[in-house]
Formats: C-alpha cells, structure tokens, sequence
C-alpha cells in the first residue's frame, strides 16, 4: 500500500491560491449583490491584497531563489517574477482607493485574473519542475510557514 506523500512547499503555496480565490469568488459576488455592499468589499479586498503580499514575499524570499537555482528555466522564474511586480502595482492601487471609487471593483477583478493565469503556470509548470529537483519541499515547506505566520502577524498589527 503506497503511502500518502506528505505535504511539501508547493501544497502550502497551493493551498493559499485556493483561498485567496475563493476570496475573489466572494468579492465577485459581492460586486453583483443588491444593498450596500461597500463596507464588505473593503474588508474583504483588503484581506485580498495583505494575503497576496505575504504570498508574493514569501515566495520571492524563500521558494523563487531556491527554485531558479535548482532548475534550468531562466524564462519561466523572470515571467513568474514579472507577474508579481504587475500584481503588486494593482494591489497599490486598489489599497488606494475605496469601494465606491470609479474602477475599484474592475482592479479587483482584474487583479483576480492576473492571479489566476498565474496560479495554472506554477501548478502547470513550476511545480512539478521543483518537486523533479533536488530541492528539499519538505524543509521548505516549513521555512514558508513561520515565514508567512510572522509576516501575517506583522500585517494583521498595522491593519489593527
């Protein structure tokens, strides 16, 4: 009986792209409910876009550098890191603005879809090129955890 293969860095980073697209999921919602939605999209974008930056730094301090030194895809990594700067831009501007702001709810969904196509590249490709390499997921996985739980806590302090 093949035993269950334990969960490494990618299975974290993963299981944070299912909850911040759920989340875009209930902002979408949101977008198209009847009554005074207002105080619910900026809570909720907020949760968006302070989970996306912990995300984003996270894997630019830990899981990117690792990877791009274990694998052979100069091309995939400078995309990958393209596709951050161009998230982070839009999360500046959306923590710039309010809910009734003329193209809050567009930048929302917009930074949506840019995660998203992002997202299937490192599921598609990234992943199972790291998890071919010789690169420790496991060890990882952890470094990625007290990395987040720190920087989730250090957010969850200024947005309090």
């Amino acid at each position: 009986m093949a035993t269950a293969r334990q969960k490494d860095a990618c299975d974290l980073l993963d299981a944070d792209h299912k909850a911040v697209k759920k989340m875009f999921a209930e902002y979408e919602e949101l977008t198209e409910a009847r009554g005074n939605t207002r105080d619910k999209k900026r809570l909720l974008a907020e949760r968006i876009c302070r989970e996306l930056t912990v995300h984003a730094q996270i894997e630019e301090e830990i899981f990117y550098p690792a990877i791009r030194k274990a694998i052979n895809d100069e091309l995939m990594m400078n995309e990958a890191e393209v596709e951050h700067a161009s998230a982070k831009e839009l999360i500046a501007q959306i923590q710039g603005m309010e809910p009734g702001d003329a193209l809050f709810d567009a930048k929302v969904m917009v930074l949506g879809e840019y995660i998203d196509h992002h997202v299937k590249e490192e599921r598609n490709e990234m992943f199972p090129k790291a998890r071919a390499s010789k690169v420790d997921l496991l060890k990882m996985r952890d470094a990625l955890q007290a990395r987040k739980d720190e920087l989730m806590a250090e957010a969850e302090e200024l947005a309090a």
